[in-house]
């Protein structure tokens, strides 16, 4: 079984998936009231210039304003001298407008990031304005292709008067003829001048231009000749994907399917189980062991275990299998959750070091068919497994998912008997400062409970010892670990 993409629409939501060999492999969410806005091109104001961090806020409309490096407002020519001496004070300044383009959603508490260097998408080139670069997706191997794709785009360059612009092939340009590049070309060239015309009126902070929708987006990148199917569960999305297609991607056009079944579209190849998995910390390995993802703001930690595995032959033998089977879970879990940036893998110990080179290059094989780029860089002195994955969006826990209520995303909870003894501190605190005749405790039902049951004899000697009574009170609104000690 190949590769398969499935769209679920509705008016509120929209989901797709795609599956690899009968497994699903990539999730992506986008709903109504919380649209991606990477490569979106606002005109926006500068807010704040911080010449410490060589950085700006950008004010381009939304409730955070937006953050810009030294880097991206440089020009995309600059030397590396002229970037060593560079001073975002001398470049932007607070109450300018600026034309950005954003590179990455803004995540939990961090803004937007954003970049002066704007690049347009179509199906197979990048498109950049003002910059004369020409260069090919790096996952084209095949050196003979690679010169034949810039060579033919050189030569649709040099026939056309529009002004000189940059351009990179994207790796679906593989085996993609001159019609459709020139095509593409003309596409881009319209597109922007479009945009321009936006520009002349657009007043800061407003948005110039939005990227296609997540459907629209899902046949424009994912899509490629390989693909064996393309199922759609809405028949009005069904009839606009075929046009998108007939005009962009053509080659995909007998894919397209539209779903009419009974049986709710994400339940085919259990996309909406492994959804709710991959929502857990711990993944189960067919071998009998787990893997267990810890996901923070600063980096997400994978640990391997083997669990009830215990092999057949001993103890080295088991942990090798182990840290392969765990290896290709690791890949296709950091897709499926869509985790970014750094990522630190804790293998089990390996002694033999051929064992430990099998397992990374079986690690590194499966991030191959990553579309984020991401870079292993080996093992460390302590034995982890150190990489990074470009991290542009939200990952699915962070779109699915809010702060626990309880422990506000701690990830564990106060005991009762720790709030109990909280509860007999704060009462000998408010006894030693004020003069009262008892004391009413409001609390939860789990820390009441335990007061009147588990720690009744402790109660007892409190009352003794202050001279007072002590009276308990559930409050249905309170969380576990919140109380108060009222004075009566």
């Amino acid at each position: 079984m190949g590769e398969e993409i499935l769209i679920n629409f509705t008016p509120m939501e929209t989901r797709v998936a795609v599956i690899e060999n009968g497994m699903p492999q990539e999730v992506y969410v986008e709903r109504v009231n919380r649209r991606g806005i990477v490569g979106n091109i606002y005109q926006g104001k500068v807010v704040r210039v911080l010449p410490g961090m060589q950085a700006a806020f950008v004010d381009i409309g939304l409730e955070r304003a937006a953050f810009i490096h030294v880097e991206e407002v440089l020009a995309q020519s600059a030397t590396q001298e002229e970037k060593a001496n560079a001073s975002i004070a001398h470049l932007v300044r607070e109450g300018q407008s600026l034309l950005v383009q954003v590179t990455k959603d803004p995540i939990g508490t961090k803004g937007a990031r954003l970049t002066t260097h704007l690049s347009l998408p179509s199906r197979y080139l990048v498109f950049m304005p003002g910059n004369q670069h020409l260069g090919v997706s790096q996952r084209i191997e095949d050196s003979e292709e690679r010169d034949r794709l810039r060579q033919t785009v050189q030569k649709l360059l040099s026939e056309e008067d529009g002004e000189p612009s940059g351009f990179i092939l994207r790796t679906v340009s593989e085996g993609a003829a001159e019609a459709e590049l020139k095509a593409d070309i003309q596409f881009l060239r319209r597109l922007w001048s479009s945009i321009q015309q936006e520009i002349k009126t657009a007043k800061a902070p407003s948005v110039i231009y939005e990227d296609l929708p997540l459907n629209m987006r899902a046949l424009r990148d994912m899509a490629h000749a390989g693909l064996e199917k393309i199922r759609i569960d809405s028949r009005e999305t069904f009839h606009r994907a075929q046009d998108f297609v007939k005009a962009l991607v053509p080659e995909v056009a007998g894919a397209i399917e539209y779903y009419p079944g009974e049986r709710p579209i994400f339940d085919l190849f259990n996309v909406e189980e492994e959804i709710q998995k991959a929502l857990g910390r711990k993944v189960e390995l067919k071998s009998g062991g787990y893997l267990i993802f810890d996901q923070t703001e600063a980096m997400t930690t994978v640990d391997v275990n083997t669990g009830a595995f215990v092999g057949h032959r001993n103890l080295e033998e088991t942990i090798f299998k182990t840290n392969l089977e765990a290896a290709t879970a690791i890949g296709r879990q950091l897709r499926l959750r869509n985790l970014g940036g750094i990522i630190i893998i804790d293998f089990i110990d390996m002694e033999d070091s051929d064992h430990q080179r099998q397992v990374l290059r079986t690690l590194e094989r499966v991030l191959e068919r990553d579309h984020a780029k991401c870079k292993v860089t080996g093992v460390s002195e302590l034995g982890l497994v150190e990489m990074t994955r470009k991290r542009t969006r939200e990952s699915l826990e962070q779109v699915l998912c809010g702060v626990c209520s309880e422990c506000q995303g701690r990830g564990s909870i106060k005991t009762p008997e720790t709030v109990c003894y909280e509860i007999f501190r704060e009462i000998l605190r408010q006894h030693r400062a004020y003069d009262t005749d008892s004391y009413l405790v409001l609390a939860a039902q789990t820390v009441v409970n335990y007061l009147l049951e588990d720690a009744s004899d402790h109660v007892a000697e409190l009352e003794a010892f202050i001279g007072k009574t002590i009276r308990f009170q559930v409050e249905p609104m309170y969380n576990a670990e919140s109380f108060d000690v009222v004075l009566r």
